[in-house]
């Protein structure tokens, strides 16, 4: 089955002001990595690169995602407002062009730690008969509750036919009213479950759990960061500086703690943006 993919990074990430306000959601950095990055290493695990196979939408801060791409996928850049998770594809769709998409959100983090990148979601694309919609989910705290899909919640990843991408209009619209919940009322959807750890990053809990995540049980320092303060359970970005007291919280890259300051449960951007991160999210796993 001939399968390209899409990668979703065009969306404002209003949850994550004002951090979004400096960076693009899909380059925000999850264990000194940005999302962008992360989603472009899976689809390559799953030997699915370059502008002939893989393609990136991008709006808002869009200069950002364009340049962090370059020639590694064909580049999608929507004018005005982004068109949503639908509008997008249906923007893409001569690009497409009758082949199945893998469809990827940029700020979905997954992990398996059982299974690397790419082969993890590899189920999805196993034995797909080319008409069905495959979605990646993982079994919700509340099976009925709205927005699930027989008991579950999605997370990140769904694969679509060409017979329902090739009509999407290139107007705001999303994939859940456009495609799925129509395909789930014909019998045509199923729930690829996902074995490993999920967080939509979302939020600023979201997004400081998911790089705790990424860290391990202890703290990812970049070799070119600068630190002589204390660092515990925290993220520390390339060329950040801490001369003070870091715990469970992501320092940016070029970001600076000064001596005496004691930074808890907090992302800092630069010398002069701390978001609270609050409650710590619990991890989805299945």
């Amino acid at each position: 089955m001939d399968v390209c993919a899409v990668v979703l990074a065009a969306g404002e990430g209003t949850r994550l002001r004002p951090l979004t306000e400096r960076v693009p959601k899909a380059l925000c950095p999850v264990g000194n990595v940005p999302l962008l990055d992360r989603a472009l290493d899976r689809l390559a695990g799953l030997g699915l690169v370059g502008p002939e196979r893989v393609a990136v939408n991008a709006c808002y801060l869009g200069d950002q995602v364009v340049a962090r791409v370059g020639s590694r996928a064909h580049l999608s850049v929507e004018p005005g407002d982004p068109l949503g998770t639908a509008g997008g594809l249906g923007n893409l769709r001569d690009w497409i062009a009758g082949r199945g998409v893998l469809v990827g959100n940029a700020d979905a983090y997954l992990a398996d730690p059982d299974t690397p990148p790419g082969p993890d979601v590899a189920a999805l694309l196993d034995g797909w008969d080319g008409r069905s919609v495959r979605l990646l989910g993982q079994p919700a705290d509340d099976p009925a509750a709205p927005g699930t899909f027989s008991g579950h919640r999605f997370v990140g990843f769904s694969l679509l036919p060409w017979r329902l991408v090739r009509d999407l209009p290139a107007t705001v619209g999303d994939l859940v009213r456009a495609v799925w919940r129509p395909a789930e009322a014909a019998g045509a959807l199923t729930v690829v479950p996902y074995r490993g750890v999920f967080y939509d990053t979302g939020t600023p809990a979201d997004y400081l759990a998911a790089n705790l995540h990424a860290a391990g049980d202890g703290s990812l320092v970049h070799p070119a960061a600068t630190v002589t303060g204390r660092v515990h359970r925290a993220v520390v970005g390339a060329g950040a500086t801490v001369r003070g007291a870091v715990t469970r919280a992501v320092v940016w890259p070029g970001a600076t703690v000064r001596e005496g300051e004691r930074l808890t449960d907090a992302i800092r951007a630069g010398d002069d943006l701390t978001v609270p991160a609050g409650r710590i999210a619990r991890p989805g796993t299945a």
